[in-house]
């Protein structure tokens, strides 16, 4: 891409500090973005709110890779809360203003996540974290841009699953997910009208860490490309979906996975 119109936009990473929206607020930061890392406020969070904290990248992780970037902060946030979208945007807006580019990357995944092991706060958490968090938070930034005449609408990108027609084993995750992609088109076509475009990526099996050597070997095998993806890949995918060259595309879920789950 010869320009990518997104130098000096601000663009908010949900989960912008570890695995994949790490590489996405890398990506972003290097297209000339003022990027805005949020982090999960596990000091903060709601009682029995405690989502594989092991892999939950600190406060301290999360303000060091700002720094790192340059031209960034990083914002906490509990985005389980009920007025978490309100409260992330403004303390995004006050050192950097108005939001350009949502990208809704953070993700609430436990386990056991079966059929038999489903229990009503396990699915509560799911969906708040991965389906109406990215739902309020874009609806608060549509608000926002209504109330702004002469800027440039700001657009949203949302983070899937290759996997959200039918995750087995993953239930809460994977039908959370199919929400956001569904959430994904119906607010495209609501949005259309104030020039907002919503898209979304799908990733297939990425290596973040979580993958012992055997587990890849064997996830390789059902990739027609050859090889697990790295979280640049789907950062790539990313700032595409929010790059001038993408301007006409909304509405869209594009998968990103060597061809995996077709």
């Amino acid at each position: 891409m010869l320009n990518t119109g997104l130098d000096q936009r601000v663009v908010l990473v949900t989960g912008g500090s570890g695995g994949i929206g790490r590489a996405i607020s890398r990506a972003f930061a290097a297209q000339g973005a003022r990027v805005a890392v949020h982090y999960y406020a596990t000091e903060t969070a709601a009682p029995g709110n405690r989502r594989w904290e092991h892999r939950t990248p600190s406060a301290e992780t999360a303000h060091a890779f700002a720094a790192e970037l340059g031209r960034a902060v990083a914002v906490p946030a509990d985005l389980s809360a009920p007025d978490a979208a309100e409260r992330l945007l403004d303390a995004v807006e006050d050192p950097m203003g108005p939001v350009d580019v949502l990208v809704n990357c953070a993700a609430h995944c436990e386990s056991p996540d079966t059929v038999d092991a489903l229990t009503p706060e396990g699915m509560e958490r799911h969906y708040r974290v991965n389906a109406i968090a990215p739902a309020l938070l874009t609806g608060e930034l549509a608000r926002r841009a209504d109330g702004a005449p002469g800027r440039q609408p700001p657009c949203v990108v949302n983070v899937t699953t290759d996997a959200a027609r039918a995750f087995p084993g993953q239930i809460g995750y994977g039908t959370s997910k199919a929400a956001l992609e569904a959430f994904t088109r119906a607010a495209a076509l609501d949005l259309g009208k104030a020039g907002i475009r919503v898209n979304a990526v799908a990733p297939g099996p990425v290596q973040t860490g979580w993958m012992s050597e055997e587990l890849e070997a064997q996830v390789r095998e059902l990739i027609p490309l050859g090889r697990v993806g790295q979280p640049e890949d789907i950062a790539d995918a990313a700032v595409f979906l929010a790059s001038q060259q993408a301007r006409w595309i909304t509405g869209q879920v594009i998968q990103v996975a060597g061809g995996h789950a077709l």
